[in-house]
């Protein structure tokens, strides 16, 4: 009867230990997938900078809720930031060169939104 007691006793600390786990993983889930997520302010900048700057017009791009399609679909070419700051710098094909009409911190702020973006 005490071996019987002793199971009980062990079997009851286990499912509790298992419990407090339980909860542990479902409240990390909970904050990860279902909790709001701070922005991103260079994220932010540069999507204001791609709508204001008419790159919306020619491209495609799902965040932005943009469907150019003079110049390449975003989405479907997923550039990294170091081809979007040479684009948007020296420009290429009939996209015409932003140097000088952004400054290197707002090309840099654009680059960082299309391949953030672009990718989702």
């Amino acid at each position: 009867m005490m071996k019987l007691k002793f199971l009980v006793q062990q079997f009851t600390s286990n499912l509790m230990k298992k419990n407090e786990y339980f909860c542990l993983l479902f409240v990390l889930f909970f904050n990860l997938f279902f909790l709001p997520v701070k922005s991103d302010p260079i994220f932010e900048m540069g999507k204001t900078i791609f709508l204001e700057q008419g790159c919306a017009a020619c491209h495609t791009l799902a965040d932005a809720k943009s469907y150019g399609e003079m110049g390449p679909n975003l989405n479907q070419i997923k550039p990294d930031i170091a081809r979007v700051i040479n684009t948007v710098t020296n420009g290429i094909g009939v996209m015409p060169p932003y140097e000088g009409v952004l400054s290197t911190q707002e090309i840099k702020a654009v680059a960082h939104y299309v391949s953030i973006s672009a990718t989702e």
